[in-house]
């Protein structure tokens, strides 16, 4: 068996303020939106039906945009059906399909959270990087989800 290639002293720091950056950025996220009622996953469906078409999507695509499994989906999209921001729709162009779809209250809900979420997001993100940074960040990472994200 071939030796590993290991991390170098540059790649380890890189490495390791990933990580760091990731669990604080979402530490941060999650506390603000938990101080709201949602969850970071439930806050994300929102987003992402309200710029579907119609506010719809099929829980299959939406799990795919979300990178999380169908189940974890679902048991998120119950707890927002349950409070009344999505309901659930059956699909009729598949009729193996369900859809996710934004109510009214989950429209006004999202209208609500959304601008303290991108002021926070801004704070504790965005406006720490200069341009060249965010561009060099979004052109590597987008690079990672290439290979991984299929």
């Amino acid at each position: 068996m071939d030796e590993p290639r290991w991390l170098d002293a540059e790649e380890m720091r890189l490495w390791d303020r990933f990580l760091a950056a990731g669990a604080l950025v979402d530490r941060a996220l999650d506390q603000h939106l938990k101080s709201e009622g949602l969850s970071h996953t439930q806050y994300e469906v929102l987003v992402r039906l309200a710029a579907a078409p119609g506010g719809a999507l099929r829980m299959t695509d939406l799990a795919a945009a979300l990178y999380t499994s169908k189940s974890g989906l679902t048991y998120q999209v119950g707890r927002l059906e349950r409070a009344g921001l999505v309901r659930r729709a059956d699909d009729h162009t598949d009729v193996r399909g369900v859809n996710a779809v934004l109510t009214e209250a989950g429209r006004a809900r999202l209208a609500a959270v959304a601008p303290g979420h991108v002021a926070l997001v801004r704070r504790v993100f965005i406006d720490v990087l200069d341009p060249a940074q965010r561009a060099a960040m979004a052109a590597g990472l987008g690079a990672v989800v290439d290979r991984l994200g299929g």
